[in-house]
């Protein structure tokens, strides 16, 4: 533990000290506190300091200079603030550093040029955070905690020396948005989500990824309204189903059916009457061997004996 000159026990109750320097870190306009806090603490520890344990803002400088009210004879207070500047083991090269948690439920009020531009300040009413980097002087108050013979260091006010920047969660700076075109008429603020909501999409389904491998994004697929498939045919089922009762039309009358037509019996030939259908067709097939166009003489098979060699006998 460094030994300092100054103790808390020596410090007046209600007088104030200003350092300035560039601001590093702080938590300004909302109280850290419940998961927050734990985490916190934890950070704490493990860094070898001493937990806070309280709800509490914070705020870290950079290059830090206490603002003596008359340098040739500095205050208590003002000595005791000034010798527990320390140097960051991280970042060696930002100077003294100085920081401080004050405890309770007040936030400081934040004090920003005036747009007026003659040289006063109104007060910061935004609800954001200040960004890292900002010429800040701090102003500290000393109190006496209840049931605690030291006093204690408040963070009342922090006055901002130049126009305002604010810490953006989304990274962008106003600088790149205003060089674009893009000015917000108010600091835009990072929206929290809020826990336990379901998915837009409902029944805490989660939207399918749209990043794909060469980098590039695409819109997230709209949710589409799937085709009817048709149903595969139902296995047979033993068990009966009740259905319900369906109108039975009256049959339509059948066709009459047309009496069948009795077969034509072939009529039996005679002896004579088949002898004289033989001789007809022995006579018609000696005719033929005479062909149209024929050499005389010459049959239709080509050979030269007479037609009855080449008829049918019987």
């Amino acid at each position: 533990m460094a030994n300092y000159a100054i103790s808390a026990n020596q410090l007046t109750e209600g007088t104030s000290v200003f350092i300035r320097g560039k601001l590093a870190f702080a938590r300004l306009t909302s109280l850290i506190e419940g998961a927050a806090l734990a985490a916190s603490d934890q950070r704490k520890v493990q860094n070898g300091m001493s937990p806070v344990g309280k709800p509490h803002t914070t705020a870290t400088i950079t290059e830090a200079e206490v603002q003596f009210a008359d340098p040739a004879n500095p205050t208590v207070e003002e000595q005791f603030v000034s010798e527990r500047r320390y140097t960051s083991k991280k970042n060696p090269a930002s100077g003294a550093n100085y920081s401080i948690d004050s405890k309770g439920t007040n936030l400081p009020i934040i004090a920003i040029p005036s747009e007026k531009g003659d040289g006063t300040y109104d007060q910061d009413t935004s609800g954001q955070e200040l960004a890292q980097g900002l010429d800040v002087t701090l102003v500290l108050r000393v109190y006496k905690p209840k049931n605690f013979a030291n006093r204690g260091l408040s963070l009342d006010q922090v006055i901002v020396h130049e126009t305002p920047r604010y810490y953006n969660a989304g990274g962008v700076a106003s600088g790149e948005l205003a060089a674009r075109g893009i000015v917000f008429n108010t600091p835009p603020r990072a929206v929290q989500a809020q826990p336990g909501t379901e998915s837009a999409f409902g029944n805490g389904e989660e939207p399918v990824a749209t990043e794909v491998e060469d980098g590039l994004s695409f819109p997230a697929p709209q949710p589409a309204v799937a085709a009817p498939v048709a149903a595969p045919a139902p296995a047979q089922v033993h068990t009966q189903v009740a259905t319900a009762p369906v109108a039975v039309l009256p049959e339509a009358p059948a066709a009459p059916v047309p009496a069948p037509v009795p077969a034509v019996q072939p009529q039996q030939e005679t002896p004579e009457q088949k002898l004289a259908r033989l001789e007809r067709e022995n006579a018609e097939l000696k005719n033929a061997g005479s062909a149209v166009g024929a050499p005389a003489g010459q049959g239709p098979w080509g050979g030269s004996g007479d037609a009855q060699q080449a008829g049918i006998t019987y």
